[in-house]
């Protein structure tokens, strides 16, 4: 069966990462998630105190950016591969809204996107396989069979996300997640290096009012279209 690329690009919060991970366990595809790396890199400047609320050293996240390794494992009891850092299990703590307030400002910076760009790009050369992230359709897989661009209102899109962190840490408040949800839409949507567009030839799909299962069964089938075209 002939295999594809499939590109998921869209805000965040929109579950493009669940809709992705679903998508490759449906079609027995790679599931890379982009999203997971530029968090990875932001725990590290975080932890070497290169970031915080009132300052961002670029130049020495750049300068040390070789001695960042990224590595995805598979992980048999989910189903699906984990990131590390440098050898690290990360998983859970790139999670946390600490790193989600800093990471649109980690991926603003050149450096940052072309390192992880190449990865990426690395990743898919064989086919079969699904990303997700902000510029997968526009820069790094451009020549995609199948490319999604996920949308939905900002306050579902902040309800979702809250409704997932509260579990983890109980001391984060739906006011913090919705600002964090519309700061990041905005630098994004602003950067000037690969902006947050929707590539010409997607597929926008506003999963506002959808169910995780309607938008599987949507994606699957544009999906097997292109499979089989």
């Amino acid at each position: 069966m002939k295999k594809i690329t499939i590109a998921i690009d869209g805000f965040s919060s929109t579950g493009k990462s669940t809709l992705a991970k679903a998508l490759a366990k449906q079609l027995g595809y790679v599931y890379v998630d982009s999203g997971a790396m530029y968090r990875a890199v932001t725990l590290y400047a975080m932890r070497n105190n290169w970031i915080d609320a009132t300052q961002f050293n670029r130049s020495e996240l750049i300068a040390h950016l070789n001695q960042i390794e990224l590595l995805f494992k598979f992980n048999e009891s989910k189903g699906i591969a984990d990131i590390y850092l440098n050898g690290e299990y990360v998983e859970d703590e790139i999670r946390t809204l600490g790193v989600s307030q800093f990471v649109s400002q980690v991926a603003e910076v050149p450096e940052v996107r072309k390192k992880l760009v190449e990865q990426q790009q690395a990743f898919g050369k064989d086919k079969g396989v699904i990303m997700d992230g902000r510029d997968i359709g526009t820069v790094v897989f451009p020549d995609a069979e199948l490319k999604v661009f996920m949308t939905a209102s900002p306050e579902i899109r902040a309800q979702r996300r809250f409704d997932e962190m509260i579990q983890k840490d109980s001391s984060v408040t739906m006011a913090e997640v919705y600002e964090n949800v519309v700061e990041r839409d905005r630098i994004d949507t602003t950067r000037e290096d690969s902006p947050l567009v929707m590539a010409t030839d997607a597929i926008e799909v506003d999963n506002s009012t959808l169910s995780r299962e309607e938008q599987l069964k949507l994606i699957l089938g544009l999906a097997s279209n292109k499979i089989n075209d």
